[in-house]
């Protein structure tokens, strides 16, 4: 058992952060299963979001949600799910002209830096 009150915090969050994380590997999990017992684009949809919430949480790292996800788009080609892809939209070029930039000559320099010095006073003591 912690004695030092930070020490008992910690053991405190550790056990929620674990139980949320079981949480989130369970719902990652109950996905897959969904997608393998009913292949579907839904189902399919669902899982590749569960593999990217948990690395948005920082459960499992972004190489192993992509190896996963891969793992399981080539399930579902396999079982003959129709993956769609959204294609983002080409971005419409701008009509209007710009000027060309121009560069503008330094005209004012900065003066060097004057160093500053304090005089400290002496004080003498008389006997």
């Amino acid at each position: 058992m912690p004695i030092i009150k930070s020490a008992k915090k910690a053991a405190r969050q550790a056990v929620k952060h674990t139980a949320h994380n079981r949480e989130i590997k369970r719902d990652i999990k109950n996905a897959v299963k969904d997608f393998q017992k009913n292949p579907a684009l839904k189902t399919f949809a669902k899982a590749q979001s569960e593999f990217d919430k948990a690395v948005k949480k920082g459960l499992i790292k972004k190489n192993t949600a992509a190896r996963r996800k891969s793992a399981l788009a080539k399930l579902a080609k396999s079982l003959g799910v129709k993956i769609e892809t959204t294609k983002k939209p080409a971005a419409k070029k701008a009509t209007t002209t710009k000027k060309p930039a121009t560069k503008k000559a330094a005209t004012t320099k900065k003066a060097p830096a004057t160093k500053k010095t304090t005089t400290a006073k002496k004080t003498t003591k008389k006997a």
